[in-house]
């Protein structure tokens, strides 16, 4: 704090050393419209100061929303983890050749996933069309032929 009340003294006198005890000419020497070092160092420390204080109090309004230390407390490992993926895709590992590797992987384990339950149902009516011999579904409807399928499992097993 001590070195920019100094640039601000140093500024403040016209005509007088600039930066590093080094002259400036002053507005009157350029036609007026010209700034000394000291200016122009004020007003790029004023501006780099009004953004930083922007920036953090857009960073914790931010905190605020989304309730991060809450959400941090509530659950750690789940954030680290964010952590960790926000940091990569930022890192540029987004399109990288692993992330394509993971990608292809996670969707041949989510097609299988989606597809067992397809299949296990059809196998399971491929079956049970193969235990009642087919024909019987076909001309009773399907709501009878499901009684007869259970009638006839339960009769086979009660005659043998």
């Amino acid at each position: 704090m001590g070195r920019k009340a100094n640039i601000n003294m140093e500024s403040s006198e016209s005509g007088s050393s600039g930066l590093n005890g080094q002259r400036t000419e002053s507005s009157a020497g350029r036609g007026g419209g010209a700034l000394t070092v000291g200016q122009q160092v004020d007003r790029v420390s004023d501006t780099a100061q009004e953004a930083w204080t922007r920036t953090r109090d857009t960073v914790n309004e931010i905190k605020e929303r989304l309730d991060l230390d809450g959400r941090v407390r509530r659950n750690p490992y789940g954030m680290v983890a964010a952590a960790l993926g926000v940091g990569y895709v930022l890192g540029g590992g987004f399109f990288s050749p692993l992330t394509a590797r993971i990608f292809r992987l996670g969707l041949r384990i989510g097609i299988r996933m989606a597809a067992i339950p397809f299949l296990e149902n059809e196998i399971r009516g491929f079956a049970d069309t193969v235990m009642t011999g087919g024909d019987d579904e076909a001309n009773d409807g399907s709501s009878s032929g499901e009684g007869k399928r259970s009638q006839s499992k339960g009769s086979k097993g009660g005659k043998r």
